[in-house]
């Protein structure tokens, strides 16, 4: 993260706002579920199969195999469209999220939430190097132990003092969409997630043409 283009730093930035955004949606509209978190859709699984609580070891178990479609998905479109693949990466999230919202319209329940988690799976694939995710944007443990480690480097005269930078504004984009995404959804329920559709289809555009800038990032 740290030596991404300032274009695409603010790109990655304005992406963990908006995971955290959808994040917080899901999680105070439907029961503690996460769309992006599946460490800890990973931890309500084991807890709900060790305490036979089958609804929600079901829910949670789902959640995370549609967070792995979208990763699977965005890694054939990067592969399919190289030169084009931030992109199209982002239109596929794009269209998730419209999918996701009307489907709220129609009928609220477990389907949003599928379609959000491979929404934010599929994000994922927005910053890649030699086929694989550069860093996360929709889950931010990675990020905070980056902090630690380029905080300590910088207590102990490391040449790249401000290294830990970047990483506390990822972090602090991530909350910062949870935030507004809890206001949000107490303002105006699921209808807010018209909001994250519009926002994914202004960064699809932002995407696009910081790619034809011929823009590059590595992690």
């Amino acid at each position: 993260m740290h030596r991404t283009e300032p274009p695409l730093a603010a790109a990655a930035i304005a992406l963990a706002a908006l995971a955290g955004f959808v994040d917080a949606l899901a999680f105070t509209s439907l029961g503690g579920f996460f769309a992006s978190f599946m460490s800890g859709n990973s931890t309500r699984l084991g807890v709900s199969l060790g305490s036979a609580t089958w609804g929600n070891a079901l829910t949670a178990g789902a959640l995370v195999l549609s967070f792995v479609s979208g990763v699977i998905l965005s890694s054939v479109i990067v592969r399919a469209a190289p030169r084009h693949d931030k992109g199209a990466v982002m239109a596929a999230v794009t269209l998730l999220l419209v999918l996701a919202a009307v489907a709220a319209t129609v009928s609220p329940g477990p389907i949003v939430l599928l379609l959000l988690a491979a929404a934010m799976g599929t994000e994922n694939g927005v910053f890649t190097r030699d086929g694989e995710v550069a860093f996360g944007l929709t889950y931010l443990t990675g990020s905070l132990v980056k902090l630690g480690q380029k905080l300590a480097g910088a207590l102990m005269g490391d040449a790249e003092r401000w290294a830990w930078v970047p990483h506390l504004l990822l972090w602090a984009g991530f909350v910062a969409g949870a935030i507004l995404g809890t206001g949000a959804q107490a303002a105006w329920g699921w209808t807010a997630l018209w909001f994250a559709a519009a926002a994914s289809a202004a960064l699809t555009g932002l995407m696009a043409r910081i790619a034809r800038a011929g823009v590059g990032a590595a992690a």
